[in-house]
């Protein structure tokens, strides 16, 4: 358990009093009228025929034969201000509900790594559900950790049913909000309800506490699958927050320039909001960009350079200007272990994001641009979050914290290690989970260990005493119900 303020907290935001801008605000809107043009101009393919409907009948046109919509520009502006401004995403537990109002910024992990490090052996394998439940465990301990993406795919059951075995080890192992990015078609939406449901303690209940939210990301350049806007759309029937990111790659399916790239990103993440809103006016919906540029000598995806997080800040922002949230790609190196490689992407890209003021940053503990789950990694990217967003935080100046009497009190050339002042406030001092600050002989008495093994043995500690009692067996026991029926 963390404290802040004197109160015992479970979860540990970021705090946002200023934010920084990159972009100018006369930029914002040039961005901003790009992408209606490029909407209006060049479309977008979105082959569903209810949304097409809707979309013919608000003034756009439609291509039947191509699936491409035009979207007239005050269409997409009036549906972008039915999205409401602020919402909650809920959690099992209340006391770890989210508020989504601009001011707070909110980790989650990474999603859907195909393989992990063996905790045990150091090896490569691939991911299990148990893998994943593990991984929620510590998640479920860990404050910096918000809310829960499925880090690591659950690869011994069936890939149609994958999704519903992995929201099911989110709820199983965690009271924190659950976000079930991996449901993009209308069976694995309808069953990540029903078993979303059984867990809140019915429809009705989930509705009024959504305790799971959802994504579905475009497929650049321009293009949704009819599947993916299709569950949106039943996860927002639903009364589930659902938001649409964007993963477009420079030079690849986006263009060489960062504001090309960002006009492109952003005309397909409106798009999908919009839609949205036109389907279910008032939905909670959100902006996500996880952004990247293509790596040149190889041609793959380079992950954690300056154009990444130049990308995550500008994305941010421009979620802002729509005055929704934002979930931002965050983390997620292209670095293969844990070691500088990885600090340096994942400190630079944190801070990107943190200073920008995303709302939600997922990304902690993946490896290999986010291929690879390590849990020594994400205690690592926790670590590197808290010193973040504690410097990220405002301090206060009053009467207690100038310490004017107790400075008059020291006076010239003493010190404050014995003053009540200093023993009422150095528990406030920021301390170290997995980076060791020890003296150098201390260190290497104690055989030079790094912060890789301090953060294994914490892991290791986590994992063997950390163990939520979150859903009952008969609730479980539903659960597996419903997911047997849909793997029939």
């Amino acid at each position: 358990m963390n404290k802040h303020d004197g109160k015992e907290e479970t979860i540990l935001p970021a705090r946002y009093d200023s934010k920084w801008n990159l972009l100018q605000q006369g930029q914002v809107e040039k961005i901003h009228r790009a992408s209606l043009q490029i909407l209006e101009r060049t479309g977008i393919r979105m082959p569903h025929e209810g949304l097409q409907k809707a979309l013919k009948a608000g003034g756009a046109r439609v291509d039947r034969e191509t699936n491409l919509v035009f979207w007239p520009p005050e269409l997409v502006e009036e549906l972008l201000g039915r999205a409401p401004r602020v919402f909650t995403l809920c959690a099992l537990d209340p006391a770890r509900d989210l508020v989504l109002d601009g001011s707070h910024g909110y980790l989650t992990l990474d999603g859907s790594g195909l393989q992990v490090i063996d905790f045990d052996s150091g090896s490569l394998r691939l991911s299990t559900k148990k893998d994943l439940a593990d991984a929620v465990r510590v998640a479920d301990y860990l404050g910096q950790i918000a809310f829960l993406w499925p880090v690591i795919s659950a690869q011994d059951y069936p890939r149609e049913v994958q999704p519903l075995h992995e929201l099911a080890a989110l709820l199983s192992n965690s009271t924190k909000h659950a976000q079930a990015m991996t449901a993009v078609n209308a069976l694995t939406a309808r069953g990540s309800l029903e078993i979303a449901a059984a867990a809140a303690g019915g429809e009705e209940a989930l509705k009024e506490r959504p305790i799971i939210s959802n994504f579905q990301c475009s497929i650049s350049p321009l293009s949704y699958e009819g599947e993916g806007l299709e569950a949106a759309f039943i996860f927002a029937g639903a009364g589930i927050p659902v938001g649409f990111m964007t993963m477009q790659i420079g030079c690849s399916t986006a263009p060489g320039t960062l504001a090309g790239s960002l006009a492109l990103g952003n005309a397909e993440i409106i798009a999908g909001m919009a839609a949205l809103q036109l389907m279910h006016p008032g939905a909670p919906t959100f902006y996500g960009s996880c952004a990247t540029v293509m790596e040149l000598k190889s041609g793959g995806v380079a992950c954690g350079g300056p154009e990444d997080f130049a990308m995550q800040a500008m994305s941010a922002q421009m979620a802002r200007h729509y005055r929704v949230p934002s979930n931002i790609g965050t983390f997620a190196p292209n670095a293969k272990d844990s070691n500088w490689h990885a600090g340096v992407e994942n400190a630079s890209s944190g801070a990107a994001s943190i200073f920008a003021g995303a709302d939600m940053m997922c990304g902690a503990g993946l490896l290999n641009g986010a291929r690879i789950f390590s849990f020594e990694q994400l205690l690592m990217d926790c670590e590197i979050f808290e010193m973040l967003r504690r410097t990220a935080e405002r301090i206060e100046v009053n009467e207690e914290t100038l310490a004017l009497d107790t400075i008059h009190s020291v006076g010239p050339g003493n010190h404050y290690m014995a003053e009540p002042h200093t023993f009422k406030h150095l528990r406030e001092i920021w301390q170290p989970t997995v980076i060791d600050r020890s003296p150098y002989e201390k260190w290497l008495a104690e055989g030079r260990r790094d912060a890789l093994e301090n953060a294994h043995r914490r892991a290791a500690e986590i994992l063997a005493n950390h163990r939520p009692e979150v859903l009952t067996a008969e609730v479980k026991a539903g659960i597996d119900k419903i997911i047997a029926k849909y793997e029939s």
